[in-house]
């Protein structure tokens, strides 16, 4: 314990006795003095300060065993709510999410409109049906999503736990838990929800933990309770009895920071976060243990981090708000125009005619006939978005999900799992992507360490060799087979018989090296069944190597607090446990110091090889030059390494030595630095054995996935609560860093100034020019915008990386500094965050969004994850070890980092292209289809007249045209996936947004106002005073709308042909079928029977078959059709010509490369010495060591049998 902490005790208002002294002087000489129940976790004064000002206003107080007293403080119940909608909120709360889109508060004012007779021109229904039915699919598809929430949060909610009640353990559901009861947790069981420990199966209280749903660590954790609990055990009547009251710090987010003071039987007792267990942990290597609950539901650390549910829209769904605010603006212009128009033809010409034009009795002038138009023209012109627009959106977005979900490439056969489209509102977003925010365990890696290669004595394990000595891939063949030894973990697999064949030859060097494997560890080991061993081990890296040495006839069997029982090859060897050197972050090894069966002293050492390489003999100089080579060779292919030594101890050495040791064990001024001296005696002329390469397995095609993903310009960050080591390694092996890099920044400040600092000084050297004052960015900065502005990329002066710890970043993500952090990251060609907190995730991701202004993508696949997930605008959830929380918070899921290629550059580029194209398309349809009105109105004294029949207004967008552009919109594909994946540059027009965007739109603007001129007028000169054969006049209104009406659709869909270039059947049927479903519907209207039927609603009674039949119709349709269709090719080919941007030149390159193959690329190896990238086996904490040598490990049955006497 450090004596701040001691302090910290004695300033309490508690009066500390002496007993209490001597008992916290006993905890030093157990070597655990973090055990002691008056310990404060450390932290800054800074901290501590904050921490003691928001108690004094806010606490937490609660009884043990006492709901009625807890109740009088409305603690919320245990159950978790990640439901956006419930049966009463659903509809007004959807509804006001969906009128968050312009186009529907635009439809729901327009069937207002409709409603009024003297401005109506159509009937109501002709909007309110569309709109009703918009507003349910959506609706509907919004439920369903929301049901699925529902009926997660209902599985957890109604798991089992054992609660104590009564004096008896009786079975409830998660929900019923309430703050104040007394709980049962069990092995392999996850805590239900944030609970003070209070007793346990292990001696001492102890009781071993997971947290991979919260920090991502798969690594064992141990906590404690206090000594005054633990003595309950599982007496059911002391527990019932219990009547503690807690009184600690309010909900909050901080995983590792908890504090509070427990009275119970007139003593107080402080806890800290190493005696709460939190939601979220699963409970290891320990049969049982009883909490009390201090936090739950939404209260819970777990829950604290998870983020808020917001409502996800796309960019295209943003800018279509803007561009519908353009069209009201048209829309008016036009409107007023017409008004205005009328108002004059009613004052020249109307007001004489009203013999033959009557006005309405409501009508007292000019102007009031100009201001009811104006009404009428919004109605009639309101085609200029169609409210069919969003339900083709909604078909396009739920064709495209299928797409995703009937991927046979992402579906993962071992766990029969496909892909998944949890939203279908986002597919085109997935084509925009610009950053990608990673977990690392269980996103990247598989969470499995394996033992690959070694090397022994200068000579190297683990490679496959040919009949010439070359190194080939290695084969399923060569596993060795391990069934001589009956104690081997049957799912390790190894690849090299030359290394049994070694150890059979009982070669003393490799026995020494699998001896230390078997002996330098902190590992615990428990035989359920007889004959199978479990371990338990403090870090996965350390429970591979003695895995390993175990399968190669090392087994470490059991361990006391004096003894390490090792199975050597049949023979069990009983070696005594003198000393362990614990692993700290800063000495970065491990040491044990034994006495073997034979009664000598050896000392056994594991560690990162840049330090152990300066504690050899120098007798070890040539053996360590080649070992190192042996490492250069392990990096390269992103093992994790370790350098393995040993020293034999003389037996006065070995009794100072020890003395010296227990001296700096007890002392209370200085420890940590008096016992890293006299570990450095000890650690010294050390006798080099070998090295080991372990795998943190990634999984299949993560390097090549990121490797892609680069290509097409995404910027991939890793996120991690994992060690900076850990992480690092993890970013070269995925190859977001490289070798090749100009330079790795490491930022490890622990306070502002030098934070700030670090961040400025790679920014230096980055881009020396972004410091200076004239910068456009520091300019902005000086402005002091409230508002986030846009930050432009800006261009370093080579390739770096980033790394940044979760200390520092705290700092980095206040105010300015957090500017500071974002220009230089994403300057960075890679970051790496590490030690990150759920809620740093999610602050980080939002940064990027809020000031890059661009589309963020975060996956991840626990339940730390789901903050960052929630914070993106997309959320991907792999489907993997730690639950499925994140996954039920996504947007999409899947099983392998790997898919996430897919998703973006085949069905994201093809979803954003596709809805490019309709987008594109269909607003020229609309406006080429709705301007002919603007033209007509000159025509008709702008009296909003409609130049169609009603029935093609009906049609035209529900029936006539729906097909061909949803076809374009599912079918549509420019390269076919091999092509999207083998050329990522494809994927950047997305990145830019430059197939749709206001550019785009007024193009479609422009082109639809040439088409509408072309096809009024056209026909209009055509038909102007034109006769038919017999000599009958062919210029009646009726006749001048067919053929209007037939050329538009002609027009149109040539368009819509000429924009295809993915042709299919289904295609074909589409394009051509509509068109001759067209002319089929029109005679069918215009027959004499429909008419005979409904006279009152038919009026173009047998118009088709006489203007089909007449040369000039057909005239008009050709002569249309070229002029409207010149303009877009011309533009297009002159566009190639001189505009040509990189898709371009790559679409050339492909269709190259279609007819000229080129030869696959040769491989080579590269070497990269110097670069090793040591990866000692990291705890994540301070080693077991002192734990171990405690005894504090066994369970002792005299002394259980003592404590249930009392």
């Amino acid at each position: 314990m450090e004596v701040a902490g001691v302090e910290g005790c004695e300033a309490t208002d508690e009066i500390v006795s002496a007993w209490t002294i001597l008992i916290l002087a006993s905890g030093f000489l157990t070597g655990i003095p973090w055990n002691c129940n008056w310990h404060y976790s450390a932290m800054s004064v800074h901290e501590r300060e904050n921490e003691d000002k928001q108690s004094e206003y806010e606490e937490r107080i609660l009884m043990a065993n006492d709901r009625k007293f807890n109740s009088l403080f409305d603690y919320p119940d245990n159950s978790i709510k990640t439901s956006k909608y419930s049966f009463f909120n659903f509809l007004p709360i959807n509804l006001f999410e969906q009128f968050q889109r312009l186009a529907n508060a635009y439809f729901l004012i327009l069937l207002f409109l409709q409603l009024i007779p003297q401005i109506s021109s159509l009937a109501w229904y002709t909007t309110v049906i569309p709109l009703v039915v918009v507003l349910a699919i959506t609706g509907v598809k919004d439920a369903i999503d929301d049901v699925k929430r529902h009926q997660s949060d209902k599985q957890v909610n109604n798991r089992s736990v054992l609660m104590l009640v009564d004096g008896r353990v009786e079975e409830h559901k998660w929900m019923n838990v309430q703050v104040g009861d007394v709980i049962k947790l069990q092995n392999n069981h996850p805590v239900t929800a944030d609970v003070l420990l209070l007793s346990s199966s292990e001696p001492y209280g102890l009781t071993y933990i997971e947290t991979a749903d919260l920090d991502g660590e798969t690594n064992l954790k141990v906590k404690q309770s206090i000594s005054v609990t633990c003595e309950m055990e599982d007496n059911l009547k002391l527990l019932s009895a219990f009547d503690g009251e807690v009184r600690c710090e309010p909900p909050n987010n901080k995983l590792d920071k908890f504090s509070g003071i427990l009275t119970y039987l007139g003593y107080s007792y402080f806890l800290d976060h190493d005696k709460l267990l939190l939601r979220g942990c699963i409970i290891r290597n320990t049969d049982w243990c009883y909490g009390l609950v201090i936090y739950t539901g939404p209260d819970t650390k777990l829950m604290q981090n998870s983020g808020r549910s917001t409502f996800k829209r796309t960019h295209i769904d943003h800018l279509m708000n803007v561009l519908v605010v353009w069209i009201f603006l048209v829309l008016g212009a036009m409107c007023l125009l017409l008004s205005v128009g009328h108002g004059i033809w009613e004052s020249n010409k109307g007001y004489f005619f009203q013999a033959f034009l009557p006005w309405q009795q409501f009508i007292a002038s000019s102007a009031t006939s100009s201001a009811l138009v104006f009404w009428s023209y919004f109605i009639v012109l309101n085609t200029m978005v169609p409210i069919s627009l969003y339900v083709s959106v909604e078909i396009i977005r739920l064709g495209n999900s299928y797409y995703i979900n009937w991927d046979r490439q992402m579906f993962y056969a071992p766990k029969n799992i496909p892909a998944q489209a949890r939203t279908t509102t986002l597919n085109e977003e997935l084509g925009q992507v610009k950053y990608v925010f990673s977990d690392k365990t269980g996103t990247l890696t598989e969470n499995v360490m394996v033992f690959n290669k070694c090397s022994i004595n200068g000579k190297t394990y683990g490679y496959s060799y040919d009949a010439n000595g070359h190194h080939v891939p290695v084969s399923p063949n060569d596993k060795v087979d391990f069934s001589y030894n009956r104690l081997a973990d049957p799912k390790f697999s190894f690849y090299d018989n030359a290394l049994v064949e070694a150890v059979k030859s009982e070669d003393h060097l490799v026995y020494l090296f699998f001896l230390c494997l078997s002996l330098c560890h902190t590992v615990m080991s428990e035989e359920k069944v007889e004959g199978e061993l479990v371990y338990q081990a403090q870090s996965p890296d350390e429970g591979a190597l003695v895995t390993a040495s175990r399968n190669f006839g090392f087994v470490f069997s059991s361990r006391t607090s004096e003894t390490i029982t090792v199975i050597e090859m049949g023979k069990i060897r009983v070696y005594q446990l003198l000393a362990i050197l614990d692993f700290s972050n800063e000495r970065k090894r491990m040491s044990v110091v034994v006495r073997t069966p034979e009664d000598r002293v050896m000392l056994f050492c594991k560690g990162a090889d840049t330090i152990i390489y300066e504690l050899l003999h120098p007798s070890c100089a040539s053996l360590s030059e080649v070992t190192m080579d042996h490492l250069d060779d392990f990096a390269s292919e992103g093992l994790r390494t370790l350098m393995i030594a040993y020293r034999e101890l003389d037996n006065t050495f070995f009794q100072t030595w020890i003395k010296k040791h227990s001296e700096a064990c007890l002392t209370l001024e200085d420890r940590e630095r008096k016992l890293n001296l006299v570990y450095e005696e000890a650690e010294k002329d050390l006798m080099l054995l070998g090295a080991t390469a372990i795998e943190d397995k990634l999984q299949s095609g993560v390097p090549e996935t990121i490797c892609t993903l680069t290509k097409a310009k995404i910027k991939v960050w890793v996120l991690t609560g994992d060690k900076q080591e850990t992480a690092v390694n993890i970013a070269y092996s995925c190859k977001i860093f490289k070798d090749e890099m100009d330079g790795v920044f490491v930022v490890e400040g622990t306070d502002r100034e030098t934070v700030l600092q670090e961040l400025r000084a790679a920014r230096n050297k980055m881009k020396p020019e972004s410091l200076l004052e004239s910068d456009p960015i520091n300019i902005c900065l000086a402005r002091k915008t409230k508002i986030p502005f846009r930050m432009l990329d800006e261009t370093p002066n080579g390739s770096f990386g980033l790394v940044i710890g979760g200390c520092s970043l705290a700092y980095a993500l206040e105010g300015n500094m957090e500017l500071e952090l974002l220009r230089t990251a994403c300057m960075c060609k890679g970051v790496i965050c590490c030690r990150m907190t759920p809620l740093q995730k999610a602050q980080v991701v939002d940064l990027v969004k809020r000031y890059k202004k661009v589309v963020t993508l975060a996956i991840g696949d626990g339940a730390n994850d789901i903050g960052m997930i929630k914070a993106a605008n997309i959320g991907v959830g792999i489907s993997g070890h730690e639950g499925m929380q994140a996954m039920l918070n996504s947007d999409f899921s899947f099983c392998q980092f790997r898919h996430l290629q897919r998703l973006l550059l085949v069905h994201g580029r093809w979803s954003y292209n596709r809805m490019c194209k309709f987008l594109s398309y269909f607003f020229y349809k609309n406006f080429a289809f709705t301007l002919v009105h603007f033209w007509y109105a000159f025509f008709n004294g702008f009296s909003a007249q409609t130049v169609y029949d009603t029935w093609f207004i009906t049609c035209y967008n529900l029936i006539y045209t729906s097909l061909p552009v949803l076809g374009l919109s599912l079918f549509e594909k420019d390269v076919n996936e091999t092509w999207s994946l083998c050329y990522p540059e494809l994927y950047e027009p997305g990145q830019h947004n430059l197939y749709f965007n206001k550019k785009e739109f007024l193009k479609c603007l422009v082109h639809g106002i040439y088409s509408s001129f072309v096809l009024f007028f056209v026909p209009m000169g055509t038909i102007f005073n034109s006769e038919r054969s017999d000599g009958k006049d062919i210029s009646d209104f009726q006749s001048f709308s067919l053929i209007v009406q037939s050329t538009l659709i002609w027009v149109v869909t040539m368009q819509i042909a000429l924009r295809t270039n993915f042709w299919t059947l289904i295609s074909h049927a589409f394009i051509w079928g509509s068109l001759g479903f067209y002319f089929c519907t029109l005679l069918f209207l215009c027959s004499d029977g429909l008419y005979l039927m409904f006279p009152s609603t038919f009026h173009f009674l047998g118009v088709a078959r006489n203007i089909l039949n007449q040369p000039q119709m057909w005239l008009c349709l050709v002569l249309s059709t070229v002029l409207c269709m010149i303009p877009v090719i011309g533009y297009n080919f002159l566009r190639l010509l001189l505009w040509p941007v990189n898709v371009d030149k790559v679409l050339n390159r492909i269709h190259f490369c279609l007819k000229h193959p080129l030869p696959p690329p040769v491989k080579t190896k590269v070497k990269h010495p110097g670069l090793r990238r040591s990866a000692y086996a990291f705890s994540h904490k301070h080693g077991f060591g002192a734990l171990i040598t405690s005894g504090k490990t066994l369970k002792s049955n005299v002394v259980k049998t003592s404590k249930r006497a009392l």
